[in-house]
């Protein structure tokens, strides 16, 4: 055994030099180095999830509530694959995270050796943008702090490979001066960025001719709601957000119409399709079916980043910059509104979806409603809490009916869309934040996902939290609503019990197993006890919404033939969950306006 200083530390004390205060992944021999240096180093603290495709999520989620670099760790072979999921939802929803990923010795490179992997080829398309292999010891300070640097720069994810050959040798003289060898340093400040005077003197002319004016914020306008809401005052207009921008700016304002898209609001889905004029602020929000027709409203969009300029909507004045910085300059240039009739009109839009969504999560459903149970949420939700969400149907109540107070942020996995990501992105959250509730809405799909498994950690960990308030509520109908849903939608097809069918698991219980609360509810009545009673608790909670799969994923604003494959699926099928359904639809139709 030596004390001889080896690259395996220098890697550690690179990642410290970068502000890396945890890092998330799973042990395995090709890592073994690495892994041997955090424990002696002690810091960064290292967080074992129980599978690195969570490990990876929980890096996700730790550059989504922080605002820094997510890390993961891996071994080679299984554990490098497993990473891959967590990766691209970095790459989608554009956030920093850096995989640091352990391979076999160099010498057994090419063999077919034992869990090996091409892992440049693995990871070169979700690392698009760094992925490096070191092959020496005097790579590896200038390779960590170009992953770091890239990430950063490129809001995506980027990968380090380290045979481990090269963990365990010594570490490099990093005072050499020589030919051949790259000297680096960490760190990167973010740099102003605002257009050119003469652009945003013609964005302030579209705007300032619009007579209705409509602003869509996404995650990119995070930072910049004050400006923002100047700005909306000052030309009268209706916001929107999308999914991810769905935190940016208090959703209680009377002109927020709320989420829009094939999830959001029938108030979204009217400012959208009335609107001449519309401002795109940080948002690449794929749903276009959404946006005003082409050739309807004169855009404007504003990006910190030009490759997403003009993507989604035929842009006018395409304007490359900081949210905050480019609405403050735009504002002091618009003219101010001369009339009140569009800012009118939103607001009625406004309080009538508000009107329609509170019916509908009164509606009786067998046993409970989702949308009662994540409405009941928003009255008893802490002003300091963090908020995580699993995908599938749960998305659509979240989207729809839980308003966040302000400063309280809420993440899913939104472009990719992956399951399972839930638990992962709370600890993530609770773990950068001990002394803060969190809350982690799921679905029982990604529950068996991966959900069970990273209770386990929630478990193992808990007791070192300041706060112990760790709450998930799980909306158990035994179905995979969302694609069920979507088989009727989509396809015209009867939802496919074989493979939408779930196993009926007692999550309460399981908590209950594992030294956490359980708390199972069947009956609307007994619902926002049990919030309060899990948001009082002395110890994490697991909350069993026992909820009705008859309650539709409806669409905003759909036609008699846009949901016309709804009713068909819905006659193919037999028994009292389509009846249901189908009551459901009609009603939740008529709440619109429509006669079907």
């Amino acid at each position: 055994m030596t004390n001889e200083r080896t690259v395996s530390d220098l890697v550690v004390e690179r990642l410290a030099a970068w502000g890396v205060e945890r890092v998330f992944g799973y042990a395995g021999d090709g890592i073994d180095g690495v892994m041997g240096a955090l424990r002696r180093a002690g810091k960064p603290l290292f967080v074992q999830a129980r599978h690195e495709e969570n490990a990876a999520f929980m890096a996700v989620g730790h550059a989504k509530y922080t605002g820094g670099a997510g890390v993961c760790l891996s071994t080679q072979g299984p554990g490098a694959v497993h990473l891959l999921n967590g990766l691209y939802d970095a790459k989608l929803d554009g956030k920093p995270v850096v995989a640091v990923v352990g391979q076999q010795a160099s010498t057994v490179l090419g063999s077919s050796y034992q869990q090996e992997i091409d892992l440049q080829r693995l990871f070169g398309d979700v690392c698009a943008q760094f992925v490096q292999t070191a092959h020496t010891p005097e790579q590896l300070p200038m390779l960590l702090d170009r992953a770091f640097r890239t990430a950063f720069a490129t809001r995506s994810p980027t990968c380090v490979i380290l045979p481990h050959d090269v963990q365990t040798a010594p570490a490099p003289d990093e005072s050499t001066h020589e030919h051949g060898v790259m000297m680096t340093s960490p760190g990167l400040r973010p740099a102003r960025v605002v257009p050119y005077d003469d652009d945003l003197r013609a964005a302030a002319d579209v705007l300032s001719s619009g007579q209705r004016v409509a602003v869509m914020v996404g995650q990119g306008a995070y930072g910049a709601a004050t400006e923002i809401v100047e700005l909306v005052e000052r030309l009268g207009a209706g916001v929107t957000a999308s999914l991810l921008g769905k935190p940016v700016l208090d959703e209680t304002l009377p002109f927020h119409t709320g989420v829009m898209g094939h999830l959001g609001t029938t108030a979204s889905q009217q400012l959208l399709s009335e609107c001449d004029t519309l401002l795109l602020i940080g948002t690449n929000d794929p749903w276009t079916e959404f946006y005003p027709v082409p050739g309807q409203a004169r855009a404007v969009q504003i990006d910190i980043d030009g490759r997403q300029l003009g993507v989604r909507y035929p842009i006018e004045v395409p304007l490359t910059g900081d949210a905050t910085e480019t609405v403050r300059a735009l504002t002091a240039l618009v003219k101010p509104s001369g009339g009140r009739a569009w800012r009118d009109q939103v607001e009625d839009w406004v309080r009538r979806w508000h009107e329609i969504a509170q019916a509908r999560a009164d509606a009786p459903a067998e046993p409970l409603n989702p949308q009662h149970v994540v409405r009941s949420l928003t009255a008893r939700l802490p002003q300091n809490a963090q908020v995580a969400v699993d995908v599938g149907s749960v998305v659509y109540w979240y989207a729809r009916h839980l308003r966040l107070p302000r400063g309280v942020p809420a993440h899913l996995s939104s472009t990719l869309a992956s399951m399972g990501c839930g638990i992962p992105y709370g600890l993530a959250a609770k773990l950068s934040a001990p002394d803060r509730p969190a809350v982690v809405l799921s679905g029982d799909g990604a529950m068996q996902m991966t959900g069970l498994a990273e209770l386990v950690t929630v478990a193992a960990r808990w007791k070192d939290w300041a706060d112990p308030r760790f709450v998930v509520c799980v909306l158990n109908n035994r179905d995979l609503a969302e694609v069920s849903w979507e088989q009727r939608e989509m396809e015209s097809e009867p939802r496919f019990t074989t493979s939408q069918e779930l196993p009926d698991v007692p999550y309460d219980r399981y908590a209950d197993l594992l030294g956490l609360r359980g708390l199972r509810v069947e009956s609307p009545q007994d619902m926002a006890a049990a919030w309060e009673t899990a948001l009082s608790a002395d110890r994490p909670v697991v909350i069993d919404a026992r909820t009705d799969p008859a309650i539709p994923l409806l669409p905003p604003g759909r036609t008699a033939e846009q949901v016309e494959g709804m009713f068909t699926g819905l006659a193919a099928e037999e028994g009292p969950l389509a009846r249901r359904a189908e009551q459901h639809l009609r009603r939740e139709r008529a709440d619109e306006g429509y006669t079907d």
